[in-house]
C-alpha cells in the first residue's frame, strides 16, 4: 500500500513534465503542415509511425541511460545541472523563437524525421527520460512516458480539428506557456544539482 502511494504522488511530478516536454499541443501545427501534403488515408499510418518510433527512441534511452551514467562514471547531481542546462536553452530558444511550419514534399518519411524525433521525443525528453530514471525508478518513468504517447497519439488523431478549433495564435500561445513551464523545470534540476554538488563538497 505504501509503494502504490509512493507512485500516486511521484506520478505527476514525473507525467507533467514529460508532457510539457513533448508538448503535442505546441508541435501541432507542425504536424499539421508535415501531414498536409501525405494523401488523407495514410495520415493515420505515419501518426503510428512517428509515435512507435517516438516510443523506441525514447524507452532506448530511458533503458540504458544509467547504464550509461556507471560507464561513464557521471554523478547524477552532474547530470542534473548538465541536462537543466540543456533544457533551459532549448526552451529559451523556442520561446525567442517565431518560426511558423513551413510546406514540405509528401513523403512519408516525415513519420519518423521530423515528427518522431525531434519534435515528439526530442534532446528536452530524453534528458527528462534519463534524469527521471535515475530520481524516481524506470517502472514509474516508464508509465509516464506511455501515458504521454497516448495523449500524443490522440492529439495528432485529432489534429485538424484540434488546430481549427485553437487556432494558430492559440496552438502558438500553448507552446510558448509550456516552454516557459519547461525553463522553470530545468533551473529546478539545475538549482538541485547545484546543492547536491555542494553538499557533496562539503560533506
Amino acid at each position: 500500500m505504501a509503494a502504490f502511494l509512493d507512485w500516486a504522488r511521484d506520478f505527476p511530478l514525473v507525467m507533467v513534465p514529460l508532457f510539457v516536454a513533448m508538448d503535442p499541443l505546441g508541435i501541432l501545427p507542425f504536424v499539421v503542415s508535415l501531414l498536409e501534403p501525405i494523401r488523407e488515408e495514410r495520415r493515420s499510418a505515419v501518426i503510428h509511425i512517428a509515435l512507435v518510433t517516438g516510443l523506441v527512441l525514447g524507452l532506448l534511452f530511458l533503458l540504458l541511460g544509467r547504464y550509461l551514467f556507471q560507464l561513464l562514471g557521471i554523478r547524477l547531481s552532474d547530470f542534473l545541472v548538465a541536462g537543466g542546462a540543456i533544457l533551459f536553452v532549448l526552451a529559451l530558444r523556442e520561446l525567442l523563437s517565431d518560426r511558423l511550419p513551413e510546406p514540405v514534399a509528401a513523403d512519408e518519411l516525415v513519420a519518423v524525421v521530423p515528427i518522431g524525433t525531434p519534435l515528439l521525443v526530442g534532446p528536452a525528453t530524453i534528458s527528462l527520460l534519463i534524469l527521471y530514471t535515475s530520481l524516481y525508478g524506470v517502472w514509474l518513468v516508464v508509465l509516464a512516458f506511455l501515458a504521454n504517447i497516448v495523449i500524443a497519439w490522440i492529439v495528432f488523431s485529432q489534429a485538424q480539428r484540434i488546430a481549427g478549433f485553437l487556432g494558430k495564435g492559440g496552438l502558438r500561445a500553448l507552446s510558448k506557456v509550456a516552454n516557459l513551464l519547461l525553463a522553470a523545470i530545468a533551473v529546478q534540476l539545475i538549482s538541485r544539482g547545484v546543492l547536491d554538488i555542494v553538499h557533496r563538497a562539503g560533506g
